[in-house]
């Protein structure tokens, strides 16, 4: 059997500067949708709709496609319908395959929702976790075809990370990476600089928001824009920049170190997306050939997950087969229903030995670095399959240090699911390692907590995070002390600093129960 999953970061893209007093971007509540109160409290104090079969209303469409599905290679399956149907098929979708499907608050009207996936936004569980955060943060959804470039490796804009440190006025936006040949990139600019013009409009307290995210995220290719960056000398810098398709690389900056404790492996790794198979292989097999590693420093702190095919060919290559023999890397636990109606077998992903041929050739055997210990360096953008490859490793008694922030807390599965144009992400699953653990709803704790450092390249020996993982040696407090301080230092670690489409934040789990 063979499911698409997508783990979700559920931060909805564009919007990501806001106004005086607001937040960051949308997060699907009622609020973000513009839903009055009045709608919300006829929704629930009305009897409840009957929830019909999603199967006997899927593709009936207020608009149908028309051509041929480029996932499918055959005509698209819309045909012609209304809002309403399409309403019906999200209620009755999430009500067989959502999680928590029992939790979804009663009497939610269709009718008082506009559209299909503003009634989608609310149909999700009300309650917290033990922190006080919302249990389900990552209900979303987007367009179809906009999903499946990314999974490829392909975006718009102009090949720079951006992180956001504040997104309210005094806003404060600095270039966290960049994409290899991208416009960005062969403009000159570099990691650490500030954004402090957006087409002649004030980042840090400019109120034209509209102009500032047109610019920030261009929709298409072509777009021209202006940026004034502050360098790292103080000075400034115009850069004129046009949007374009931008390739990522989600491996980058492979390089070993001499250390005290030997020498010492590191790469970046950005996206759990397709590409990345070959280039972790590539990435191993260096490694190896540089004479082979005894520790290795694996920089995930801005990946916001991906395939967990891919999480768990990394976590086989990094650790051993006498290690990762017959044990499971991730199980999956679904609702009472049991929507995809899975064997154990097929809801256990194993330590895969061989690629599963998303862009290496399948059955090639993969290489292993044979590490009993890692260090990884993560904050609140490691989300998902980057968690899961923490968990997963840790689930065979794999020593896994971490340096930097608390990470997102995304133990969860989603099936993407594609009607009418628009893909919808529920989530589905919840995945558990070997040990049967997978409680990490709030985050996973550094062991040394580090704040990123703009001042250093990524992959710099003196770069904050890197240097305490070459060197071993925590040179802050740690965990602070009181739990006041600890729920403080938590709070500002869970907020995300890179503003992606969620779905750069998903599992996905392709030839699910198969594959070795």
């Amino acid at each position: 059997m063979s499911l698409n999953m997508r783990w979700g970061a559920g931060i909805v893209a564009g919007l990501v500067l806001t106004a005086c007093g607001g937040g960051g971007g949308g997060n699907g509540n009622i609020a973000d949708l513009g839903l009055t109160q009045t709608a919300l409290a006829l929704g629930a104090a009305s009897q409840p709709e009957p929830i019909v079969a999603s199967s006997t209303v899927a593709g009936r469409c207020a608009t149908p496609r028309t051509g041929t599905d480029p996932e499918t290679g055959t005509a698209f399956r819309d045909r012609t319908g209304t809002l309403d149907d399409e309403k019906r098929w999200v209620r009755g979708w999430i009500d067989e395959t959502y999680l928590w499907f029992d939790e979804v608050p009663g009497g939610l009207l269709a009718s008082a929702y506009p559209t299909p996936v503003d009634y989608f936004n609310v149909l999700k569980t009300p309650l917290k976790t033990a922190s006080g955060r919302d249990k389900d943060r990552f209900h979303f959804t987007e367009d179809t075809a906009e999903y499946r470039n990314l999974s490829v490796g392909l975006s718009v804009g102009y090949g720079m990370e951006l992180a956001f440190l504040q997104r309210s006025p005094p806003r404060d936006v600095r270039v966290a990476y960049l994409e290899s040949g991208s416009p960005a990139a062969l403009a000159g600019i570099t990691r650490g600089m500030k954004v402090l013009e957006i087409d002649g409009v004030d980042v840090a307290n400019g109120a034209d928001t509209a102009k500032l995210n047109a610019g920030l995220a261009p929709a298409n290719a072509g777009e021209a824009h202006t940026y004034k960056l502050g360098l790292l000398d103080g000075s400034t810098r115009t850069f004129a920049l046009t949007s374009a398709n931008v390739t990522m690389s989600p491996v980058q900056n492979v390089k070993t170190f001499d250390t005290a404790k030997g020498r010492v492996g590191y790469f970046q790794f950005n996206d759990h997306n397709e590409p990345s198979e070959a280039q972790l292989i590539a990435a191993i097999q260096q490694l190896q050939s540089d004479g082979g590693v005894q520790d290795l420093v694996l920089d995930m702190r801005y990946n916001g997950g991906g395939m967990l095919g891919i999480a768990s060919e990394l976590a086989s290559m990094v650790s051993s087969s006498e290690a990762t023999a017959g044990k499971t890397f991730e199980r999956l636990e679904f609702n009472s229903k049991n929507p995809f109606n899975l064997t154990p077998a097929q809801a256990t992903v194993p330590f895969y030995i061989y690629a599963q041929g998303y862009s290496a050739p399948v059955w090639q055997r993969l290489p292993q670095l044979g590490l009993k210990e890692i260090t990884v360096l993560a904050g609140p953008d490691t989300c998902s399959a980057s968690e899961s490859v923490v968990n997963g490793l840790r689930g065979i008694g794999v020593k896994v240090n971490l340096i930097g922030g608390t990470t997102c807390g995304k133990p969860y599965a989603f099936v993407p699911q594609d009607n009418c144009g628009t893909t919808y992400f529920a989530i589905q699953f919840q995945g558990v390692n070997a040990q049967d653990f997978g409680d990490y709803g709030d985050g996973m704790q550094p062991d040394c907590f580090v704040a990123d450092d703009f001042s250093h390249a990524l992959g710099d020996p003196d770069e904050a995070l890197l240097a305490i993982a070459l060197t071993g040696q925590c040179i802050n407090s740690g965990t602070p002390k009181s739990e006041a301080a600890r729920q403080k230092a938590n709070a500002k670690a869970w907020e995300p600093l890179l503003n992606r489409s969620p779905s750069r934040g998903n599992r996905i789990i392709t030839n699910l129960g198969g594959g070795v």
